[in-house]
């Protein structure tokens, strides 16, 4: 595995009227590697990932995302070319209501490529049976539980094959046997594709089942990166309150 990051965040800062969200985020990843990004709700977890793919514009700082100095783009047919190869899970999953599950995950083969549609039926199934639902292209969002809505958004989310994949709460509103499995393919998902991956989430059972290194976020900063087994046996105050809701591992 190359050591090189694929994604590089130098010193970057977020503001909204003049509060400041992200307050000099340093952070890399390693080609296949998933980083797990963790912290309470408005710490600026989400904000981070949107600045990465251009949906906020962050005020200072360098992101580098495969080589491509993404803050120093001005024109969507830039941002366009970088969209194409880093796959994006919305925390809500942006399925469209209207669309049979075959169609949803169909879409962007269908805007973004020349496959015809026998092709892209093809591709559809093959993602289907990849996160476990073969033979549910014809149903619509709303006839399936939100572990299946999920299990379709990750199958639309890597439909063009992405190098990098961003997953925003995958977990969210799910019952923790769920969350566990949606956990568990993502990490398998992960390792059988090679892909390299950031995951926000507040859920530390998930982090801890998908991670190969963790950064969490407080107050618009890192204050601690490390491996599993650091954060694990990690004595800051901050660290143990968030993982375990108390000062020390030894109560």
């Amino acid at each position: 595995m190359s050591k090189d990051p694929v994604i590089l965040i130098r010193d970057l800062h977020k503001a909204f009227d003049g509060v400041e969200v992200l307050k000099g985020i340093d952070l890399e990843v390693l080609r296949g590697e998933t980083l797990v990004i963790i912290g309470r709700s408005g710490c600026g977890k989400s904000v981070l990932l949107q600045c990465l793919i251009g949906l906020l514009t962050p005020d200072s700082g360098r992101v580098n995302v495969d080589g491509m100095e993404v803050t120093t783009f001005r024109d969507e047919s830039q941002w366009k070319k970088l969209w194409l190869r880093v796959g994006f899970l919305f925390q809500g999953g942006a399925l469209f209501d209207s669309m049979t599950v075959g169609n949803n995950i169909g879409f962007p083969l269908k805007h973004h490529t020349g496959l015809n549609d026998t092709c892209i039926s093809r591709h559809v199934l093959g993602l289907l049976d990849l996160v476990g639902l073969a033979g549910q292209e014809g149903r619509y969002p709303s006839e399936l539980s939100g572990g299946m809505q999920k299990r379709v958004s990750i199958a639309r989310t890597l439909a063009l094959d992405p190098d990098i994949v961003l997953y925003d709460e995958p977990t969210s509103g799910l019952d923790p046997v769920t969350s566990d499995a949606i956990s568990t393919m993502i990490k398998d998902l992960n390792r059988r594709a090679g892909t390299t991956s950031i995951v926000v989430t507040h859920d530390i059972r998930s982090a801890f089942l998908i991670a190969d290194s963790i950064a969490m976020l407080e107050d618009g900063q890192v204050i601690m990166s490390g491996k599993v087994e650091d954060f694990k046996s990690s004595k800051q105050e901050k660290v143990q309150l968030f993982l375990y809701g108390r000062h020390d591992t030894g109560e």
